[in-house]
């Protein structure tokens, strides 16, 4: 029992901080901060614009914020993670093979390790430094392999070095697994890269889709249903007064029609950009909370087309 408690304490001592709640935390109290907002625009109680905008417009507006103050944060951070984690294992092979020649000059594992962590490996250098440390502190080969795989925490280091501890325990050529391992990982890597490039041209289809959806709502915004509104008011003799009010009642209905319209189609803007990004994110790496960052791009865009409409 007390062996476990020691081993949970320097698993938490080693492991790197996670921000995740942090950047939830924040996230959410700007969407309730925007929300508040958006329901005293909704309830026409405070406009937050100059213009003389209909208050479930200003709404729905606050509301995209909302969102956007809902998504944007722990879409960049798990992006920022993400990327961390990708310049990491990029250079993983890199370390493993430098080992594997060390040891076939005859050194063991701690002293493989201890002269490859010489050699610049971009973000992963630090770990190994503090690794090489260990070792010449006294700390076995492996168990410095474990506190390097729970400090450095990616799928491909935490395979990499469960595969190379059992190795060195079972006495086998260590040099030997160390050169496999690292092709494989390489030929892992490459493989993602070339997916990733792949789907990539996906993405920015993606991207132009909603542009181009985008830009047609605009058009008819701007040509089309101000000629609705016009051809309503002629052929129903309404008139249009010195503060911009009509005089027709079914002129009115016209106009209130427009708005309807013009609603319905922020409505939909709003679904394709939240849709549009989650699905940019999954043909990207496969996730979700990539897509949040998609979405975000997607929802500023929408506002600043809100307030030119």
């Amino acid at each position: 029992m007390v062996r476990k408690e020691l081993e949970e304490a320097r698993v938490r001592l080693y492991q790197k901080a996670d921000r995740t709640r942090i950047v939830l935390g924040v996230g959410g109290a700007l969407f309730a901060i925007a929300l508040i907002i958006a329901i005293l625009n909704g309830i026409d109680s405070i406009s937050t614009t100059g213009r003389n905008e209909l208050p479930v417009r200003r709404a729905i507006t606050w509301f995209t914020i909302a969102f956007m103050c809902l998504l944007g944060p722990y879409g960049f951070y798990t992006y920022s993670k993400q990327r961390l984690v990708k310049q990491i294992e990029r250079r993983l092979p890199d370390f493993l093979r430098d080992v594997a020649e060390a040891g076939r000059f005859g050194m063991i594992l701690a002293e493989a390790i201890v002269v490859s962590s010489s050699g610049r490996y971009g973000k992963l250098t630090p770990e190994i430094k503090k690794m090489s440390a260990q070792i010449t502190w006294g700390v076995p080969a492996t168990e410095a392999l474990r506190l390097f795989a729970i400090r450095v925490k990616t799928p491909m280091t935490e395979r990499v070095v469960s595969i190379i501890v059992k190795s060195s325990d079972a006495g086998g050529d260590v040099a030997d697994v160390l050169t496999m391992v690292s092709h494989a990982a390489k030929e892992t890597q490459l493989t993602e890269e070339e997916r990733r490039i792949t789907m990539s041209t996906y993405v920015s289809v993606i991207y132009i889709s909603f542009l181009v959806f985008i830009v047609t709502i605009w058009i008819m915004n701007v040509t089309f249903l101000p000629k609705m509104v016009e051809a309503g008011t002629s052929l129903t003799g309404g008139t249009v007064g010195s503060s911009g009010s009509i005089s027709s009642p079914l002129a009115q209905d016209i106009v209130g029609v427009v708005n309807t319209i013009q609603l319905a189609f922020i409505v939909a803007l709003l679904i394709h950009a939240v849709g549009d990004g989650i699905l940019a994110g999954v043909l990207d790496n496969g996730k979700i909370a990539t897509g949040l960052r998609h979405s975000f791009i997607m929802l500023l865009i929408c506002v600043l087309i809100f307030q030119a409409m």
